[in-house]
């Protein structure tokens, strides 16, 4: 082996060695927290701050300095993480879109409370702890991961580990202390950041933004071992180690040097897009906190006071005005974060790498720089740098498509390294790089109108985003996926649109913060940056419009009116407490005065409302009936006619000559059928061969143990899952590879066993997503689906959170029939109801059948589905194995029970 290439192996591998510590400390809290931390960079950085603290500024021995910041300091901050701020979260409920959020909150707040005490600058004096020998460290990481291996797999706190990450609950009830196994993870893992942060920063740049952002660009060590896999992480951080340093070798010529030499300083960046967007997402549960309630209208006087405070600043000179251009732009960058975050409910980390684009393509253009295209002007420029940035939306948007929840965060983020390393960091894009105004707009106060008209536009096509059909459909998908698209949403498509419409407002803003500033500046589009951006629009409130401008002039003002950081360590601060209040502070104080204010009018509780209904029933009942006992005007009857269901029907819309805009369904209701469907969970078959008919106008049951295939078979019937083999007909239509919201448009509708309403919309704008999803046009059918269930009075303006549970499965079926179904899949409809609600839903079922609706009904309530249903099946093991009359079916059923 040559000298050279001995030597880049050795730095290799001490390179692999500290991600491989990395790796090693993600995986030992994710396993025994399920959280990912990402707060693991900025932990690293705040150890590697004190130890030099220790041994420069205070004089203290290395060793001393070392065994304080690695025994004391490291694991008593996992510590107090657990304790004060993932414990609550977790006795709380666990929510992972808040647990997500905290972390990213740690992580702002160590950063900014580093930039205030220790500065923003580098730092090239810190204290060497190993030597530059590579032996030492992996022999450190070897000895860790097998040890930590060996604990996990053989000892009762490895057991205990495992119980804890499977179910943290059923753990508790077992007699297992969830709490001190949590805290040992997180004190175990704070270790393993403290000694990364110790072993690199002498060899890097120690900086409260550089570190942290480096060691978290190694998160594909854990990713790629699928969080779970020690050796595997260790061997990929070393392999990729080597790997990067070896690259350095090669000096093409031509213009594939600068790209190669991007590539071989950023291998870990490149896994980590590997991955992030290749590999099977890590964590699939949903990512944002959901709204509890409907959204309370903004009152218009703090619009008013808002548009005062954004014309103040025209009263300005020098830096003050200076400031509040900055304000404006940045306003501008977050109103996106509300159309995807706040509305579509999506996870973007990575919308600072869209805002520098915006600035990078608006200078390119205004220097005549841009392949292909001659030099604009700069208005110009940003406009056509808007449409060249918005189709780079589905960069995060496709990934999107297959991800939520932690996958989402780690591609978003993977995208926002990704160019902030090999688009904004490298000098063949951003080198000599200036950035003027439009002609006219030169100064700060005409460039700041100019601002504000830009940020008026913005503010109106948020607010159309966020209103009408798509409004609707963007909260639907962001309250409850499934939900949306069993109401006929396009998820896949709504969640692109979502993602190319946020690029294109983020490179709106940031074209205007670079023209403001008169330059490129990478430093303000790097993805830390887009941490705080997401912090930022979080706490204050996603989805409010007056939030993001709230937190535009929080970050900008606090920043320049103070010493760094003071920004990034309030956001930081709320963001760990995000728990407390999901809707953010704004919604808090919001819900706060409204449960204050004095209310002009009692309310009355369920109970008075039945109380109420009952005696305006018995006074009905007395009008009618004379003194002689005859009866002077005819009572309608409770339960609904089939004529009554058919009136109430919404109709698809008449084919026209030409080719309708919208599908029409066929005037003969179709059979739905199943045949030979066979489907396995790895190595459990959870439908062997089943065939099924639902017919229309009958009512199908579906009964069985669980476990014995029944929701697996309603899956393949609803298009949320696709069968191993056999296919699934409507009519004489295969529809097997269609997925969910297409079948909804073909009309088969379903309900979910455990609820699925849209919460922060109100009865009537659920029941109208069903119609509108639908493709409805029969501009009645929402008032008559609301009249059918009993939705018509004032609970229609209510919104969906907080309704009993009866109200919201009368709601749910109302979306359902709004859209015109034909086939109609209820999941466990009785789940939750009393008797009296079980006899009212039966009665409403009854109608639907008479009036040519098939139903297929997976219920375990036998009574149920006695008086229901016109055949029964029977399932067990993933077969059929009894099929008939209700009454003979379950006799049969209940003597074989009785005699085994």
């Amino acid at each position: 082996m040559s000298s050279l290439t001995y030597d880049l192996t050795l730095a290799g591998l001490s390179v692999g060695s500290a991600a491989a510590l990395t790796g090693i400390g993600l995986i030992v809290t994710y396993r025994a927290t399920g959280v990912l931390n990402f707060a693991h960079g900025a932990i690293a950085m705040v150890c590697a701050y004190g130890l030099r603290q220790c041994v420069v500024e205070w004089g203290w021995p290395l060793w001393l300095g070392a065994v304080v910041t690695l025994v004391v300091v490291a694991p008593a901050l996992g510590v107090a993480l657990e304790r004060w701020v993932f414990r609550p979260l977790s006795v709380l409920g666990g929510d992972p879109a808040q647990t997500l959020v905290a972390s990213i909150g740690v992580f702002v707040l160590l950063v900014g409370g580093a930039a205030l005490l220790w500065g923003q600058g580098a730092r090239d004096d810190a204290p060497v702890l190993v030597p530059d020998e590579p032996w030492g460290q992996l022999a450190v990481v070897v000895v860790l991961a097998a040890g930590v291996a060996a604990v996990i797999r053989w000892t009762r706190f490895g057991r205990e580990l495992r119980a804890v990450v499977d179910d943290r609950h059923l753990a508790v009830l077992g007699g297992i202390d969830a709490d001190r196994v949590a805290a040992a993870g997180w004190a175990f893992g704070a270790f393993t950041a403290g000694l990364t942060g110790v072993l690199l920063a002498p060899y890097v740049r120690l900086d409260p933004y550089g570190m942290p952002l480096l060691v978290m660009e190694v998160v594909a060590v854990a990713v790629a071992a699928r969080m779970r896999g020690l050796p595997v992480a260790v061997v990929v951080a070393v392999g990729i180690g080597v790997a990067q340093a070896q690259l350095t070798r090669l000096h093409p010529e031509g213009w594939a040097e600068p790209l190669l030499q991007a590539v071989g300083a950023n291998l870990f960046v490149v896994a980590l897009l590997v991955a992030a967007l290749v590999l099977p997402g890590v964590g699939t549960r949903d990512a944002l906190p959901r709204t509890a309630t409907a959204r309370v209208p903004t009152p218009p006087g703090a619009w008013i006071v808002a548009g005062v405070l954004f014309l103040l600043p025209l009263g300005f000179a020098g830096r003050d005005l200076h400031t509040s251009v900055q304000v404006a732009a940045l306003g501008v960058v977050l109103l996106s974060l509300v159309v995807v975050t706040g509305r579509g409910g999506q996870i973007s980390l990575g919308h600072a790498a869209y805002a520098g684009l915006g600035a990078l393509f608006t200078a390119l253009l205004a220097a005549g720089r841009f392949p292909g295209l001659p030099r604009l002007p700069e208005l110009a420029a940003l406009a056509v740098a808007v449409l060249l940035v918005a189709p780079l939306g589905l960069l995060t948007g496709w990934p999107a498509i297959g991800r939520q929840g932690l996958a989402l965060a780690l591609a978003t983020f993977a995208v926002g390294v990704g160019v902030s390393r090999f688009v904004f960091d490298q000098p063949y894009a951003t080198s000599g790089l200036a950035l003027g105004r439009p002609a006219g707009f030169e100064g700060d106060r005409a460039y700041y109108l100019l601002e504000l008209a830009l940020l008026a536009a913005a503010l109106l096509a948020t607010h159309a985003l966020r209103r009408g059909r798509t409004g609707r459909a963007l909260a639907a998908m962001r309250d409850h996926q499934s939900g949306a698209q069993a109401a006929g949403v396009r998820v896949p498509s709504l969640k692109l649109f979502a993602f190319v419409a946020g690029a294109a407002l983020a490179a709106l803003g940031g074209g205007m913060l670079g023209m403001g500033l008169r330059a490129f500046d990478p430093a303000a589009y790097d993805p830390v940056r887009g941490l705080l951006w997401f912090a930022a629009i979080v706490v204050l409130g996603a989805d409010s419009t007056l939030g993001a401008l709230a937190a535009a002039a929080l970050l900008v003002g606090l920043d320049a009116g103070t010493r760094g950081g003071v920004a990034a360590a309030l956001v930081g601060l709320l963001a760990v407490l995000v728990g407390r209040f999901p809707g953010g502070p704004y919604e808090a104080l919001r819900t706060a005065a409204t449960r204050l204010r004095l209310r002009r009018g009692g309310r009355l509780t369920p109970l008075g409302v039945r109380v109420r209904r009952r005696v305006r029933r018995v006074k009905a009942v007395r009008k009618t009936v004379g003194p002689a006992g005859r009866a002077r005007k005819k009572v309608r009857p409770v339960e609904p006619e089939a004529s009554e269901v058919t009136a109430a029907r919404p109709r698809p819309p008449v084919p026209s000559p030409q080719p309708p805009p919208m599908p029409t369904r066929p005037a003969a209701p179709p059979t739905l059928r199943a045949r030979a469907l066979h489907a396995r969970y790895g190595g459990f078959t959870a439908l062997d061969g089943v065939d099924l008919d639902l017919p229309p106008g009958r009512v199908t049951a579906v009964v069985g143990p669980n476990g014995a295939g029944k929701s697996t078979l309603f899956h393949c019937l609803a298009g949320t899952l696709r069968p191993a083999r056999g296919r699934v007909l409507l009519g004489g239509r295969d529809i097997t590879r269609l997925p969910a919201h297409a079948r909804t448009r073909l009309g088969i509708a379903r309900t979910f066993q455990q609820l699925a309403v849209f919460p922060s919309l109100t009865v009537a704008d659920n029941v109208r997503v069903g119609a509108e999803q639908g493709r409805v046009a029969d501009p009645g059918a929402v008032e008559r689906a609301l009249r059918l269930f009993g939705l018509d009075g004032p609970v229609r303006a209510l919104p969906a959170a907080g309704l009993p549970t009866g109200t919201l499965r009368r709601v749910e079926l109302a979306r359902a029939f709004a859209g015109a179904p034909r086939v109609l899949l209820l999941d466990e409809p009785a789940a939750g109801l009393d008797s009296a609600e079980v006899a009212a839903l039966a009665r409403v079922l009854r109608a639907l059948a008479a009036d040519g609706t098939a139903l297929l009904v997976v219920e375990h309530d036998l009574d149920l589905v006695a008086d229901l249903a016109d055949v029964v099946h029977v399932m067990t093991a993933g077969r059929i194995i009894a099929s008939g009359p209700p009454r003979h079916v379950l006799d049969t059923l209940g003597t074989r029970e009785a005699t085994s």
